[in-house]
C-alpha cells in the first residue's frame, strides 16, 4: 500500500541522457516513490530493464511496431506494455505527483500538456514546449494550479537565483554556454564538420541530437528563447557567453550592479535533483567542486558568423507569435538532413533562416497560435516547408 509521504512519479523519455539520470536518482531513494510510468522509444531493453527496476505501472514505447518486443520484455513483471501516441497521452493522464518531460522534440508537447491537466509537478527538460508554445503552456499550468520547474542545467540556474529576488530587479540574465565539441575548430573548416565531429562533447555527457546542437549552438538559441518565455524578461535582458569549463551554468544580474552565479559540476542530476526535491535540497551524488584546481574561469563573446543560431533566436524573440515553432521544426528537419550527410554542419542555420523567411511571406510569423492544435499545425507544416528548402538548397549546390 502506498504509504503517506511517498510520491507517484513518472518519466517521459526514460532512456535518454535526461532520462536516465532521473531514474538514477529514483533507483537510490526507491522506497520514497511509486513510479506510474516509464515511456521510451527505440531502446526497449533499456525500457524494460528501468520499469521492472522501478516497479512501475505501465511502460510505454512510442514505436507501435515494437508493442511485442516490449511485452516479451516484461513477461511476467506484473508491468502494463503500451505503444504509440494514443497510449503516451494515457501515460500522461495517470495521477502523479510530479512528472518528468524529456521527450527529445515537438513529440514531448502533447504529453507535458496532458500532464498538467491534472495539477502536477512538471519538471521540464523538454525544450520545445516553451519555444513553440510557451504562453500556452504556462496558461494551461495556472489554469489547473500546475507547478512547471525546469530542468534544463541553465534555467535551474536563473531559477535558483531568483529564489527570494524580485524579477523587477533584474538587468539582465546570462546563460552559459560550452562552445560545444567544434570550439576550436578554425571557423572556416565548420562547414566540413561531420556529425561524427560534432556529436563529441568536450564536458557533458548528453545524446546526439543535442551534442550536435550544442556544437552549433541551436541549443542555446533554443535556451534564450525558453529564458524568455518561463522568466518574462525581454530579449534585450538575455545574453550568452561561451565558457568553456561548463562549471558557470547561469548568471542573473541585478539593478544594484550585482551578479548571481550557480556553479556546479556539469552533471545533471544537479538539475533533475533540485526538481525533483522542491523546495526542499538534498543530498545529490554529484561531484563537489575543487575551486582551487579548476584555478581558471574563462568566458568569451559568442562570434555571430560562427554561432548564426543566435541571431536567429534573437529574431524568433523579436517576433514571437509562431515563430518559434517554424523555428524549432526547421532546426529539427535541418538537424535529420545533417545526419543523412545530405547538408553540411553550417547549412542547418541557412534551412532554418530560409524556412523562417519563406513562412513569413507566405503566412506570416505575428499571429499567435491559440491552442495546440494551432501548434502543432504549424510545426507540420513548417516541417515541410524546411524539406523544401533543403531541397532548394542541394539543387542550387547541384547546379554551381
Amino acid at each position: 500500500m502506498t504509504g503517506p509521504e511517498r510520491r507517484r512519479v513518472s518519466i517521459f523519455g526514460a532512456t535518454g541522457s535526461i532520462g536516465q539520470n532521473t531514474v538514477d536518482l529514483i533507483k537510490r531513494d526507491l522506497d520514497a516513490y511509486d513510479v506510474v510510468a516509464l515511456t521510451g522509444a527505440r531502446n526497449i531493453r533499456q525500457l524494460a530493464a528501468d520499469a521492472i527496476h522501478l516497479r512501475a505501472e505501465v511502460a510505454v514505447t512510442a514505436d507501435e511496431t515494437l508493442l511485442a518486443d516490449l511485452r516479451d520484455a516484461l513477461a511476467g513483471s506484473g508491468v502494463q506494455a503500451a505503444a504509440g501516441e494514443a497510449a503516451l497521452l494515457e501515460a500522461a493522464e495517470r495521477p502523479a505527483d510530479w512528472i518528468m518531460s524529456a521527450i527529445v522534440g515537438a513529440a514531448g508537447l502533447a504529453p507535458g500538456f496532458r500532464a498538467l491537466r491534472h495539477g502536477t509537478t512538471l519538471a521540464l527538460a523538454n525544450k520545445e514546449s516553451l519555444v513553440t508554445a510557451g504562453p500556452l503552456l504556462l496558461a494551461e499550468a495556472a489554469a489547473h494550479g500546475a507547478r512547471i520547474l525546469p530542468v534544463d542545467s541553465e534555467h535551474s540556474a536563473v531559477f535558483q537565483s531568483l529564489v527570494g529576488e524580485d524579477i523587477d530587479t533584474v538587468e539582465r540574465i546570462i546563460i552559459t554556454a560550452s562552445g560545444g565539441g567544434l570550439r576550436d575548430w578554425p571557423e572556416q573548416a565548420l562547414s566540413n564538420a561531420t556529425p561524427e565531429d560534432a556529436g563529441a562533447h568536450p564536458t557533458w555527457d548528453m545524446g546526439q541530437r543535442i551534442t550536435i546542437d550544442s556544437a552549433s549552438m541551436f541549443n542555446k538559441a533554443m535556451e534564450l528563447i525558453e529564458t524568455k518565455e518561463f522568466f518574462g524578461v525581454p530579449p534585450s535582458k538575455i545574453e550568452a557567453v561561451i565558457h568553456p569549463q561548463s562549471i558557470v551554468h547561469a548568471l542573473v544580474g541585478f539593478n544594484d550592479g550585482a551578479l548571481m552565479a550557480h556553479l556546479g559540476a556539469p552533471d545533471m542530476r544537479h538539475a533533475i535533483g533540485y526538481a525533483l526535491h522542491y523546495p526542499d535540497r538534498k543530498h545529490l551524488p554529484v561531484a563537489r567542486l575543487g575551486l582551487a584546481q579548476i584555478a581558471t574561469l574563462e568566458f568569451h563573446a559568442p562570434s555571430a558568423s560562427r554561432y548564426p543560431a543566435l541571431k536567429l533566436a534573437r529574431a524568433v524573440m523579436e517576433t514571437g507569435g509562431c515563430a518559434g515553432c517554424i523555428f524549432n521544426a526547421a532546426k529539427e528537419v535541418a538537424l535529420d538532413a545533417f545526419l543523412a550527410r545530405r547538408i553540411g554542419f553550417m547549412d542547418m542555420a541557412g534551412i532554418v533562416e530560409d524556412t523562417l523567411d519563406v513562412m513569413s511571406s507566405k503566412c506570416g510569423l505575428s499571429n499567435a497560435p491559440l491552442t495546440l492544435e494551432d501548434v502543432l499545425h504549424t510545426d507540420q507544416i513548417a516541417r515541410d516547408m524546411a524539406q523544401g528548402c533543403i531541397a532548394a538548397r542541394i539543387e542550387q549546390k547541384e547546379t554551381n
